[in-house]
């Protein structure tokens, strides 16, 4: 859309008139240039009118734009392609006045060199399976990468298959077959990733694993690619950032190896999942699996196996190191620019990525050009805004997680928040995840925000409306870059995005025309997520006081202890951890009475600026208190320990250690049990005290 330009209303006025009214505008403009921060909820201050300009300057034409250019091509981290599409960025930025710039690393991709797939019958003859999608005259198939899993081993098998549902322990317990020396036939769903679903088919004896997605009809022919290695981050370095010169741990160490499965996996289609499921024999699918199947699955799948159908698999993949490149933006902040919000979004792609993650990349293009027109409409940021172009996000969050490991002491003591943005839009419906103490600024960013899908009322409303209430999930996952953040760095975050589930993730299909013709066809739901994304921004970044509420985070605390309290055996105690929750709800209430205390003080001042300084200080530092040195127990560089991954998500979603140690239970004894719960009990209650101090501000 075009921004058109205020027209002052004018009117005949007497020359005293005039002057008086000239005067007063001078004035006012002084008292705003000087003033910049006054948060009074009666008058409307400078920050606001940006803000205004900044929702007013959307453009959907833009946006599509910007996404039809960057879906031209695949373009896979490590490839040509991609380091055009980083160029693409960089020049964007810059031809805005951004001051911009590159940070390269060497890290260690996964690719393939050949892959087959044959059925084998009973009758003697054989076909070969295909392996990637079919060709398009609008998006050629020659230019996408064949369908796999970057980390898999090589591998050559010729051995009978096996269905084993969702491929969770559960399953195969109900299974009651032996499937060691297997190939099992996987789909996707049921809480596991890509890595959990082939280390629990090693831990069973599978030779290899094959997964297919049949969770729509409509593009049954899609092979969903995606890396099976364990953990984030670049293998080779662990633990810091792979820059030229650093030290970079040989593919045959321990710590390496750890990393990768030892069998091989592929994706597959569901119509390659049909051939092969369709053929087999033995038993009877489990009565309790059937309720779940899709549709069209319930007439292919009766039989679950072992054979008779022979599969003839093979899979050569190659390890290599490649350079990857993130390109950042950086506004400077005119009052502390040592304070520093940062927004992300991954760039490479498995193939086109219209959805994942050029959705998100295009919506950080026109942050980038609607921030320019506020900066050249005399917005200066109080705090530094830096815009984050992530590199290989697919192959494990490597290039974010290198740039936090490399940035780590910095984001320690300047990082205000992360707002990461992925797959911008998948399709109808808000979702948002982020720490506690961000919910109530984005229930008030998007009250300000139209709904892109109904008109007259905000995203909230919407959003609100859909579930009963407003719904925020946390961020104990690891599929997108707030993982390094949150969960290593312990900074403050937010995941946005609109849709879910969509059916062409990761395969050829996910396209310009897929986005304009099922995603969003009038890119208005572009333009919602960038107006709650560039809002956000703009609160952290232009509020004299953090907006913040920890209040929200002493509730969700104390809703995690009730819950483990359902889950957990009574010889276990909660006291300590119950004591230390009521101690950092106590000290919420005492710094929410502060806060309202001090957004009453319109002025400023050297004591009252400083004054703003610390708090904003213990707002920002009291995250970290929920970080642990050690980590959690097998997973170190996973340091959160109120949000993290834990090993059974079905158990438990939070408080990742003591998930762990329930999981872990089953194989102990009876007396170790207890004292393993126990122990990660006291170390998430002594986070909780850590935090307490962080956000008391005060030495114990």
């Amino acid at each position: 859309m075009t921004i058109k330009p205020l027209n002052l209303i004018t009117t005949k006025l007497s020359p005293l008139t005039t002057m008086v009214s000239i005067l007063i505008l001078i004035i006012l403009a002084f008292y705003s240039f000087h003033f910049p921060h006054s948060h009074s909820l009666k008058h409307p201050n400078k920050s606001t009118t940006f803000q205004s300009l900044f929702l007013s300057s959307s453009s959907n034409s833009t946006i599509s734009s910007y996404l039809r250019t960057l879906t031209m091509h695949p373009h896979l981290a490590g490839t040509k392609p991609n380091s055009n599409t980083a160029l693409f960025v960089l020049n964007h930025f810059t031809s805005l006045n951004l001051k911009s710039h590159t940070t390269s690393y060497n890290v260690l991709l996964s690719y393939p060199l050949h892959s087959s797939l044959s059925l084998h019958l009973t009758n003697g003859s054989f076909i070969n399976l295909p392996l990637t999608e079919p060709s398009e005259p609008s998006e050629p198939g020659s230019d996408v990468v064949h369908a796999y899993h970057a980390y898999s081993p090589s591998g050559s098998v010729y051995t009978k298959a096996v269905f084993v549902n969702y491929g969770r322990d559960k399953d195969y317990e109900t299974l009651g077959v032996d499937v060691k020396g297997c190939i099992v036939i996987v789909r996707k769903g049921g809480g596991l990733g890509r890595n959990t679903v082939v280390e629990k088919a090693e831990k069973n004896g599978a030779a290899a694993v094959l997964i297919y997605n049949d969770e729509n009809d409509t593009w049954r022919n899609g092979f969903e690619r995606g890396n099976v290695m364990k953990g984030v981050g670049d293998p080779v370095s662990p633990g810091w950032g792979s820059v030229d010169g650093s030290e970079r741990l040989s593919l045959e160490d321990n710590e390496v190896l750890e990393r990768f499965p030892k069998i091989p996996s592929m994706p597959i289609s569901a119509n390659v999942a049909d051939a092969i499921l369709s053929s087999l024999g033995g038993n009877l699918v489990p009565f309790e699996w059937r309720d779940t199947l899709n549709l069209k699955d319930k007439g292919v799948i009766s039989h679950v196996g072992p054979g008779p159908t022979m599969l003839n698999f093979t899979y050569l993949g190659e390890k290599k190191i490649a350079t990857i490149q993130n390109v950042f933006a950086v506004i400077k902040g005119s009052e502390e620019p040592d304070r520093h919000v940062l927004l992300g979004n991954h760039r490479d792609a498995w193939t086109y990525g219209a959805v994942d993650p050029s959705s998100g990349t295009a919506a950080l293009l026109d942050l980038a050009r609607r921030y320019s027109i506020l900066l050249s409409s005399g917005w200066k940021p109080r705090r530094t805004i830096v815009l984050c172009s992530w590199d290989a996000e697919e192959f494990g969050m490597i290039g974010s997680t290198e740039w936090v490991e490399q940035n780590l002491i910095n984001l320690g003591s300047k990082a205000v928040a992360y707002l990461n943005v992925d797959c911008a839009v998948q399709g109808p419906g808000f979702f948002v995840g982020s720490t506690p103490q961000l919910d109530n600024l984005i229930r008030e960013v998007t009250r300000k925000v139209k709904d892109p899908d109904s008109k007259g009322v905000s995203v909230y409303e919407t959003w609100a409306a859909s579930d009963g209430e407003d719904n925020i999930q946390r961020l104990g996952r690891v599929d997108s870059d707030f993982a390094p953040f949150v969960q290593h760095a312990g900074v403050p975050s937010v995941d946005v995005y609109y849709g879910k589930d969509f059916p062409v993730y990761h395969t050829a299909f996910d396209s310009y025309n897929w986005m304009a013709e099922y995603g969003d066809p009038f890119f208005q739901r572009h333009v919602a997520v960038t107006g709650i994304w560039g809002l956000l921004a703009l609160r952290l970044a232009d509020d004299s006081i953090l907006p913040f509420d920890y209040l929200s985070y002493a509730n969700e605390l104390q809703l995690y202890r009730d819950k483990l309290s359902n889950v957990l055996d009574q010889k276990i105690s909660l006291l300590p951890l119950t004591t230390s929750i009521k101690e950092f709800a106590l000290a919420a209430k005492e710094v929410d009475g502060e806060l309202k205390e001090l957004r009453l003080v319109e002025t400023s001042g050297q004591f009252v600026d400083m004054k703003r300084r610390a708090m904003n200080d213990r707002l920002m530092l009291t995250e970290k208190g929920f970080l642990d040195g050690d980590g959690l127990k097998g997973k170190q560089w996973f340091k959160h320990l109120v949000f993290g991954p834990p090993n059974d998500a079905e158990k438990l979603d939070f408080f990742p250690g003591i998930a762990d140690s329930t999981t872990r239970s089953s194989g102990t004894s009876e007396k170790e049990t207890p004292t393993e719960i126990q122990h990660e009990i006291w170390r998430v209650t002594r986070a909780i005290q850590r935090a307490t101090s962080a956000l008391r501000g005060e030495f114990t």
